[in-house]
């Protein structure tokens, strides 16, 4: 063992040590967390317009801290573009993370000197707690993070990109001599050029650790098998050990890359965004992710039903309940107050508290009044897909207000499988059925004859790339939304039905 594997598996059990002492004080660490950000955030203008000074209890907090979107957080953040400093948090961000926004066009989220280094601790902790684990010498080999580029702008004076880009310029020293691709290759805007030049970098690389979004990884995979002509990815990689996935619900790529890697690699989720780092699997062997209470952030849950209504519950870690759909709220040492991220979450467990990632707020049907979510339709679509013993590339639904064809509206299916399967009509059915179970309100407008069963359209293998391609958000963190309440995205695949 070399004298950096020594060093680093010790480091692990430390690390291991401080992950199960933060798995036992979440709901103490938490109310310390809340106490310190209003303390520090005080003197603010966020701090002033919100009386912070007169917060006391977790009550006083919800009375003084509305929840909100960017929309509400908008004005803040143009002050510190203006160049205002104490805004939402002393000083000036770091930096924004950009990312992609519905009514509001891009989002900026400020990261803060004090935020960043959590995003980076976060991820080391759960690679070195694997480590602790399973004892193996990941940084004997090399390591690929596929990431959006590391290049920044600026707005105003803050620099600015992607999450996944910034976190390239805080990258540890001892990580970066493993490290691949190269600066120049992340650099690529082009993302198909990115990607055979990842490729052309990492083909005679000995990697132990991939790390990056399902789809684009898989896209990495193809090529890789493609160029080398290896059957399977751990066939070219025989030290490849790890997959680190996060990002997008992994169920839906699961046999697809399980497929493409072969056998002997373990994956690990992890649970970034802009916003925070939320959660990671502190057990390879258990998909629950642990709630990163010790972070600098403290978190609120609202029941999901409820995130809509004026007044809905908010509830504190010590609070919360197993087998409920919480959509989360962050507030944080970035400066963000009582914002909702747009996620649900799951508990699997109390003690410790573990989470899955249930589905997006943001990403919803109710054309009719339904409210489907991305929760239920991925939950639908992965039994389906496992009765059946079918696989999907991707897939988004959509309403059809005015069917061409006539007739009652419908949700419309847009799926890309690998083998297009022949009892479609079967499928669309029982796909209808999971949803009427999980839904009262779209069993509801099915069985009153507001809606007729929902129908599948095939579309031709690329075709999600291509859309994506079109528009300019091929790679990177990019994702399809799985959901839109409106056709935008439908209406441009409709070229690729079959």
């Amino acid at each position: 063992m070399s004298i950096k594997s020594f060093i680093i598996n010790k480091v692990a059990q430390r690390i291991r040590r401080s992950i199960i002492k933060m798995s036992k004080n979440a709901v103490k660490d938490q109310e310390r967390i809340r106490k310190q950000l209003v303390a520090k955030a005080l003197n603010t203008s966020f701090g002033k317009d919100h009386d912070f000074e007169s917060i006391k209890t977790y009550k006083d907090f919800i009375q003084n801290v509305p929840i909100r979107g960017y929309e509400e957080l908008k004005p803040y953040v143009e002050k510190i573009i203006a160049g205002q400093k104490d805004v939402l948090w002393p000083g000036l961000p770091k930096y924004f993370g950009k990312t992609s926004g519905t009514t509001s066009g891009a989002k900026y989220i400020p990261i803060t000197k004090d935020s960043i280094p959590v995003h980076i601790k976060t991820a080391r902790n759960a690679i070195l707690n694997y480590i602790a684990q399973t004892k193996q010498s990941l940084f004997s080999h090399n390591l690929i993070f596929i990431s959006g580029s590391p290049e920044l702008s600026l707005k105003g004076n803050i620099k600015t990109g992607r999450l996944s880009g910034i976190v390239n310029h805080e990258i540890p020293g001892w990580v970066k001599p493993n490290q691949i691709p190269t600066y120049k290759t992340n650099c690529i805007d082009d993302w198909e050029e990115k990607l055979d030049a990842v490729v052309e970098e990492s083909l005679t690389s000995d990697l132990s650790l991939i790390s990056g979004i399902p789809p684009w990884v898989q896209m990495y995979y193809e090529r890789l098998l493609l160029k080398s002509g290896k059957k399977t990815i751990k066939e070219l990689f025989p030290n490849f050990q790890l997959f680190i996935h996060g990002g997008v619900n992994y169920t839906p790529y699961k046999s697809s890359l399980e497929k493409l890697v072969g056998s002997g690699v373990n994956t690990l989720e992890t649970y970034p965004a802009s916003e925070g780092f939320i959660a990671f699997q502190d057990n390879y062997k258990d998909a629950s992710l642990l709630l990163n209470s010790d972070a600098g952030m403290f978190f609120e849950f609202v029941p999901a039903g409820e995130i809509f209504e004026d007044s809905p519950s908010r509830l504190s870690i010590g609070q919360v309940k197993t087998g409920i759909d919480y959509a989360i709220i962050i507030n944080s040492n970035a400066g963000l107050w009582g914002y909702n991220i747009g996620d649900t979450i799951r508990f699997s467990s109390l003690n410790p508290f573990k989470l899955k990632v249930s589905g997006r707020i943001k990403h919803f049907i109710s054309a009719f009044g339904e409210h489907v979510i991305a929760k239920e339709v991925e939950e639908a679509m992965d039994f389906i897909s496992k009765k059946h013993n079918i696989q999907v590339t991707e897939f988004t639904v959509a309403p059809q207000i005015h069917p061409p064809e006539g007739g009652l509206p419908y949700h419309e299916w847009l799926v890309e499988f690998d083998d297009v399967p022949e009892n479609l009509d079967i499928i669309a059915h029982q796909l209808d059925e999971e949803i009427v179970r999980q839904n009262i309100y779209y069993r509801d407008l099915v069985i009153g004859n507001v809606l007729q069963t929902l129908k599948i359209k095939p579309l031709k293998q690329g075709a999600f790339r291509n859309y994506m391609k079109s528009l300019g958000k091929l790679g990177g963190q990019n994702k399809v939304a799985r959901l839109t309440n409106d056709r935008n995205i439908a209406d441009k695949l409709i070229k690729d039905i079959l």
